[in-house]
């Protein structure tokens, strides 16, 4: 396989960077629910991504980038846990969901977006992933490092929490579609 010049590797790099930022940027502020850490997150995994498509070939930019920010920002949980400490939960700022485009109204958005900070790391990685990114149980399991069960179980589990913060979905009060992981499985 010939070796591809590196003027060529910059520019598919800028094309991906200044292509796939902003959608990264969401990705990454539904997983830590704050825009200051979502910009930390996604600069350091396009950091380590540069570095390694420098280095190597990379097959899927986007695959890579995308493990390599769930893992920075699981990591970060793991260390955040023990030097922070919360004894509220931090309220939704109304500029928070300014850049995001679910379909819904603000106080929907604000109360989606907070339901969802409330959740465990893993499990709000894997409802970020499964329903945000339209992931399916294998996919999302294979970027988390774990078994496809492992992601049946945390995304039940994050639907619990977020039927018993949003109400039933059934009722219509949110108009929000949370259904059963079986049914996505």
């Amino acid at each position: 396989m010939a070796r591809r010049d590196g003027a060529a590797v910059e520019d598919e790099l800028e094309q991906f960077v200044s292509g796939r930022y902003l959608a990264l940027r969401r990705t990454a502020y539904l997983l830590c629910g704050d825009w200051h850490r979502a910009e930390d997150l996604v600069q350091g995994t396009l950091v380590k991504v540069v570095v390694a498509a420098r280095r190597r070939r990379v097959d899927s930019l986007d695959a890579y980038t995308r493990q390599v920010l769930l893992r920075l920002f699981l990591e970060e949980n793991k260390r955040l846990w023990r030097r922070r400490e919360r004894s509220w939960a931090e309220p939704v700022a109304a500029a928070d969901v300014a850049d995001l485009s679910v379909g819904q109204d603000r106080e929907t958005r604000l109360t989606v977006l907070s339901a969802l900070r409330g959740l465990p790391p893993r499990q709000r990685a894997a409802v970020v992933l499964r329903y945000w990114e339209d992931r399916s149980v294998e996919e999302t399991a294979a970027l988390l490092g774990v078994t496809a069960g492992t992601v049946k179980s945390q995304t039940a589990k994050a639907l619990a929490a977020l039927r018993v913060v949003l109400g039933d979905s059934r009722d219509g009060r949110l108009g929000l579609d949370i259904g059963s992981e079986g049914a996505r499985a």
